[in-house]
Order: C-alpha cells, then structure tokens, then sequence
C-alpha cells in the first residue's frame, strides 16, 4: 500500500519556524480588534448547506462553484465554510446574542474552503481574519469598520496602503440599477462568457464582478451604481466619507467595487497595495440576519486573507518580533547529572524560562552543537564533578564567557538576577567562595 506524503492541492503546512509570524499576526490584529470592542467568536468549521445558500446566496461564483459540499453519515448536506460571516449570523441568532445590548462586536480568526483553481496568495484552505458588527445602522459603524481594518493594516507595518470605497444601495434603489444593467448588457449578451449570461437573469451586479478580460471590458462601460442611489443611501454614503475625512483616513470612491457576495447593501470596500489583489474587503449587509430566521437587525465587518497578508509583508520586509528563544541550555554527562538538568530544567520552565536539556543520549559536544542550532542565551555542563561541587560554569553563549554559579536552590536566584538584573559578577563571585 502506498504512503501519502504529499498534502492535498491548495493548501499548505505551516512549519515551527513559519508560525511565529503567524501567531504575531493574529495576535496583533485580535489585539487591535479589542481596542474596538470587539470579542473573539469561533464558530463550527461546518455547517449546513443551506445556511450558505441563503445567506451567501446562489448566484454567486462561491456558492455555485467553489463550496466543498457533501452529505454526512446521516444524509444531511454540510459544506465546509467558505467564509465567516453567514456561520456567524446563525451563531448570533442560535444563542439570542442580537437580543443583548446592542452593537453586538465579534472578531475572529477562521480557516476557510474554496474549490477554485490554486495560484500564488490564493488556496482551496486558507485564513481569514475578520470582524463583524451587528445592530448599528447608522454610517458610524461603517466609519469605525474602515477605521479599525486600517488601523490594524498600519499597525503591522503594511505601506502604501489604498483604501477604496463604494455604495451599492439598498433593495429598493438597487432594483432600478438592475434595470439599468440588464438594459446595457442584453445589447451585448452573445459576448458575455456563459457565466455571465446566467449572471445576467439572476443577478447582473455580478457581472461587474467577472475575472473575464472580455466581461470586464464591456463591463466598464456599464452604468454607475452611484448615479442610482435614493436619498437616503447617498446621505448615509456622504456621511461615511465625512467621517474618514474628520479622522484622516484617506481613501477613493471607486463605483466599481461591488464585492462578490449577495449579502452586501450600501457601503462596501477594499484595501489593497501596488501589484497586489485586495488584502481586505467588506461592507454593510442589511437584510442578513432576517433572512437566516433572526430579528431585522442591521450588520457589516470585513475579512482578510491571512496567507496574502502574511505574504504582501514579507515583501515589503516588515518587521516581525522575534521567536522566543531557548533561554538555557543545561547538558550534561552520566545518569546522576541527566536526573539533575532534568529537575534543573523543568522547575524553570514553570518559572517561565524556555529552557532544554538531552532527549537523545548525545554526548557532551554533540549537546553544544545542539544548543548552538537552539540559539540557546546561555549553556551549562553538568557532570560527576559539579554535582560534588555543587556548582557549575554557566556560559554566555554569544561571548564564550564563562563564570561559576552555585547549584541547588542557589542557582534559581542567581538564573533569576542574571536574566532580569545582569547579576553576572556579583553571583560569580558568590559561587567562587561556595568552591573554595
């Protein structure tokens, strides 16, 4: 029988030497998050199909072409999430959270699944950090929305950052810009791809939205949505960009940004860099939580793709903090000694100390050479002689230095002081007159 050694197509391991950044992202972007309130939600890596149909709607390319669907042992359908929010309105009406105070402020960090065709920032599993705000209809949340995607891009070092921004209007003004689009595109129905010409009955903002040179060209010459917004979304619009501009958040009006899911209403947008697709997108979605069941409750968040992100920062070098490193190497010779680095190691790893000792049974250079690939701060031999001396020389690993340090209960203080305080003279000194 053959072994599979070669991962699934479109996805990828994330090694101990690649998770550091990945942990520091999303620590930092959770941690922005909670400046604005906003709590962390998990929700199931699966649910029921319908849940997505309904609420990501099937005409879009997600639902019609890219969800891993398939029927359980029970005969029920389930799919893979494809992304965040839909799982998340049900979690928010399921648990009667819409029937707190609101706005209910959630975040989270998800892993998602699309069947499309694997390429460079863009995987069949992949991560999304995302937030999601419910119960505030006004065009302030939509302005702390953009103002909290923005801030937590800047705050991991990202440049040349590009906010964009658009309305798509609500159902009733929505519907006249339908028209408007069907009208425009039956002229040129034969030219559209197949897709599209479907796209065109159902839902023609979709369009818009086709990765098909030919589709986009004619699309370009479309109608504005903007030309089509009823008073009150064009008021709430204007106050949006009002507030950005109070908060000195730049950003551009680009009519063509229509998002690719039909859940969205009203303000929409994305942050993108030079030379790459979108790092973030959202928007408002009215109508959502009512559709899957819930109270009329307005919402809007957005998301970021995490492998993307990670991968625009690597090429704009921004600065990631280092990965912990091995604080303490203690090796040692004999079983007496490999009792003791054991007790040594273990009772300062529960002082917080990432400290190491032998697994394998090498011999003493062996162990240094280990310890040198750990990028141990500091090393210590343990052997017959300094188990009778009670002391041994701790060695500072970037300069060679070495100094004696007293063993037993001794040694914590003086590990302590040397990492906290640079105690290192002084406790030589003390051990010195313990081996005299």
């Amino acid at each position: 029988m053959a072994i599979l050694t070669t991962r699934p197509r479109g996805t990828n391991d994330f090694l101990p030497e690649q998770t550091p950044r990945w942990q520091y992202l999303e620590r930092t972007l959770l941690s922005t998050a909670a400046l604005y309130g906003f709590g962390e939600i998990r929700t199931p890596t699966f649910e029921h199909t319908e849940l997505f149909q309904r609420g990501v709607g099937d005409t879009t390319d997600v639902v019609s072409k890219e969800m891993y669907t398939f029927t359980d042992k029970g005969g029920r359908s389930v799919t893979l999430r494809p992304e965040g929010t839909a799982g998340i309105c049900r979690a928010a009406i399921e648990n009667g959270l819409l029937g707190d105070a609101l706005p209910l402020k959630v975040s989270y960090v998800f892993n998602c699944f699309r069947y499309e065709k694997a390429q460079r920032g863009r995987y069949r599993q992949f991560h999304q950090f995302g937030v999601e705000c419910y119960g505030a209809a006004g065009p302030q949340a939509d302005a702390e929305i953009l103002s909290l995607a923005w801030e937590g891009l800047q705050t991991l070092g990202l440049r040349e950052l590009q906010l964009s921004v658009n309305s798509i209007g609500c159902p009733a003004c929505r519907a006249e810009y339908h028209r408007a689009l069907r009208a425009y595109f039956e002229d040129r129905r034969e030219e559209l791809c197949e897709t599209c010409r479907e796209r065109l009955e159902k839902n023609p903002m979709r369009i818009l939205d086709c990765k098909s040179p030919v589709c986009g060209q004619i699309a370009a010459g479309a109608p504005r949505v903007l030309d089509y917004l009823c008073g009150d979304c064009r008021a709430h619009f204007e106050r949006v960009q009002s507030l950005l501009r109070a908060a000195k958040i730049p950003f551009t009006v680009d009519a063509g940004i229509v998002r690719g899911l039909d859940y969205y209403t009203r303000t929409v947008f994305e942050i993108s860099v030079p030379g790459f697709p979108a790092l973030c997108g959202g928007g408002r979605y009215g109508g959502l939580c009512r559709q899957l069941g819930g109270p009329d409750v307005e919402g809007i968040g957005f998301a970021m793709g995490l492998e993307r992100l990670l991968m625009v920062m690597e090429q704009q070098n921004c600065e990631f903090p280092q990965p912990p490193q091995c604080d303490l190497y203690i090796a040692s010779m004999g079983e007496a000694a490999a009792q003791e680095a054991f007790r040594l190691t273990t009772l300062l790893r529960r002082e917080g100390y990432a400290v190491e000792c032998d697994l394998m049974g090498r011999s003493v250079k062996a162990q240094m050479k280990y310890a040198n690939k750990l990028g141990a701060l500091y090393s210590m031999v343990l052997g017959e002689a300094e188990l009778e001396q009670g002391a041994a020389r701790l060695k500072q690993m970037a300069t060679g230095e070495e100094k004696p340090v007293p063993l037993g209960e001794a040694f914590f203080t003086a590990f302590e002081q040397e990492m906290h305080n640079g105690w290192f003279a002084a406790a030589a000194e003390a051990a010195e007159g313990l081996t005299r």
